[in-house]
């Protein structure tokens, strides 16, 4: 039995600086997650994949990453996803200065 699709946000990193993006419902991309795109069917969810691979001259490495509603937006429910939206581990800088540390 095939398992039963979970909702999804299209997510990259930015070709030039680097950081983690994520695909909005308007066609833009944003460093913060709570705007991404939260795509619960998986036809829809293959079709902005492929808008988003298109988009070569901007992004790197686009793929879906499973995601759940949540108050603010869409919400991370793996450990790495939640992890990369906060920037390089190395040391405290862009992102990391202002946003919360991962949960563990």
């Amino acid at each position: 039995m095939a398992r039963a699709f979970t909702p999804k946000v299209v997510t990259a990193n930015d070709l030039l600086e680097g950081d983690v993006i994520y695909l909005t419902e308007d066609d833009r991309w944003s460093r913060e997650l709570s705007e991404a795109e939260l795509i619960t069917d998986e036809a829809h969810a293959q079709i902005r994949l492929l808008d988003a691979e298109r988009q070569a001259g901007k992004i790197v490495g686009a793929y879906l990453a499973d995601a759940i509603a949540g108050d603010e937006g869409p919400e991370p429910t793996h450990f790495r996803e939640d992890f990369r939206r906060t920037g390089p581990s190395n040391y405290a800088h862009g992102k990391q200065e202002t946003s919360p540390q991962p949960r563990a």
